[in-house]
């Protein structure tokens, strides 16, 4: 199961076999930050698969770099529909780039105080009134004959 997260960065388990996977990955994701040979072959050890620990320390520890810890999200999905066993996905954080994406935005918004809100509606349609009563920029017969 640890390959096929490393290889497919995501995948569908149930919630037990998921904290399972997530106690036995995280510590290899760890080590991969620092590629060595005696970290490769502590984590082949462990894994016995080459082209997961060299997907392991190419391309998920360049990506978790900077993260101090916590390379794994497990997102309960509901029963499954034969035997009612809790299931769930669990992925490596920095490759979901949908949510990564909300993140960040929901970071850049900043709480504005309730007045400020008030203030905004109030001044909100004294605004728009004088752009109505402007003149419109066509000129046709009728404009002529009003400002005559």
């Amino acid at each position: 199961m640890a390959c096929s997260l490393i290889e497919h960065k995501r995948i569908n388990t149930t919630v037990a076999k998921a904290k399972a996977l997530k106690q036995f990955v995280e510590p290899l994701v760890t080590k991969s930050k620092e590629d060595t040979t005696h970290n490769r072959r502590i984590v082949f050890a462990y894994l016995r698969n080459k082209y997961a620990v060299t997907e392991l320390f190419r391309e998920v520890a360049a990506k978790v770099g900077d993260r101090p810890g916590g390379y794994t999200r497990i997102i309960k999905l509901g029963n499954r529909l034969g035997d009612n066993a809790d299931m769930a996905m669990i992925e490596l954080v920095d490759f979901n780039e949908l949510y990564n994406a909300t993140q960040k935005e929901a970071k850049k918004t900043t709480r504005r105080s309730r007045t400020a809100k008030k203030a905004d509606v109030a001044a909100a349609p004294v605004a728009e009134a004088p752009a109505a009563k402007e003149a419109p920029a066509v000129d046709t017969e009728e404009n002529k004959e009003a400002t005559e």
